[in-house]
Order: structure tokens, then C-alpha cells, then sequence
């Protein structure tokens, strides 16, 4: 899976040149004991409503969500995804992620 992701990754970087993609390849691909994990209750702090984050690692489910967000990650919680749908966001790939935002404009890295 994670051969797939970079891939995803590496592909979306050669058609549009956005960095964003690049330094997200670049986080995947390092040793897995350097990948982040986030908890849910640290995202509310951190953001507002409405906003795309990405998490280079995985989300757990520790804390409240109190709005909605839109979350990449390569790993998520079960409990952590039922937090995010319940407060009206979504769960979503990093190839949907490319496909919605190919110039990673509005994408925030988080972790």
C-alpha cells in the first residue's frame, strides 16, 4: 500500500511541479518510526472549519472534533474516522486528494 501511495504521490508532483507533493513523497518514503501521529482533539485545535489537512503518518482517536475537515492520511484510527464523519467531514484518499487539489493549494501538512 504504501509503494501505491508514493507512487500516487511521485505522479501527481511530475504533472503539476506543486511541492506540496514532493515533500509528502519525501515523508512516506523515510523510516516509519519518523512517521507522525495526530491525535483528533490536537486537529481542533490546530484548525478551523472547512480546512484540508494532510498527515503524513496516522490520526488516532484521542479527544473532540468540533467541526468539519476534510483529512489525508496514511493510516486513520477507526475510532478517529468515526469522529471526523460525525463532526461533518470526510475521511479521503491521497489519489482523491491529488485529483481535488493537484496544485495543493488550500492542502495543509499536519503533525
Amino acid at each position: 500500500m504504501l509503494d501505491n501511495t508514493v507512487w500516487t504521490l511521485r505522479t501527481a508532483f511530475k504533472k503539476t511541479k506543486a511541492p506540496i507533493w514532493r515533500a509528502l513523497e519525501e515523508e512516506l518514503s523515510g523510516p516509519r518510526a519518523n512517521r507522525r501521529e495526530v491525535n483528533v482533539g490536537k486537529l481542533a485545535e490546530l484548525t478551523k472549519s472547512g480546512e484540508v489537512l494532510v498527515v503524513p503518518g496516522k490520526i488516532l482517536g484521542t479527544g473532540n472534533l468540533g467541526h468539519k475537515l476534510i483529512v489525508c492520511a496514511y493510516s486513520v484510527s477507526e475510532g478517529a474516522a468515526k469522529k471526523i464523519v460525525s463532526a461533518g467531514g470526510k475521511v479521503i484518499s491521497f489519489e482523491d486528494l491529488a485529483k481535488k487539489h493537484p496544485d495543493g493549494r488550500g492542502v495543509r501538512i499536519i503533525g
